[in-house]
């Protein structure tokens, strides 16, 4: 995945209303109103929102008549998911590390030991 489209991803998540979004869309498709009901902000600020998660991909809106669907696309989520891993992996091998080197220091007898 690419920089910018990563980036997309982490910028539609740190918003809670657009995370909120995706909650619902992960029960299924749902309609644009329908999305819109359980907040308390304008049909265009919901629009806002929805343009966000759908520049990041992470949503798919699809017109039917007048009423427009969105359903969740979560491939850019699986990127976001692999990007935190591997910063676990490292993370997890540096206390790993250090856990190895405190367990060493304090198994060595008091005379090996440096002082400060």
């Amino acid at each position: 995945m690419s920089t910018e489209r990563l980036n997309a991803t982490f910028a539609a998540l740190a918003d809670p209303t657009r995370r909120a979004i995706l909650a619902r869309l992960a029960s299924g498709e749902v309609s644009v109103n329908d999305l819109a009901k359980p907040f308390a902000m304008s049909q265009p600020a919901i629009s806002k929102h929805l343009k966000v998660l759908e520049r990041a991909g992470l949503i798919a809106r699809e017109v039917q008549g007048r009423i427009h669907m969105c359903r969740l696309d979560a491939r850019p989520l699986h990127a976001g998911a692999e990007w935190i891993a591997h910063y676990t992996r490292f993370w997890n091998e540096r206390l790993d590390a250090l856990q190895s080197a405190l367990d060493a220091e304090s198994a060595a007898p008091p005379a090996d030991r440096r002082s400060p």
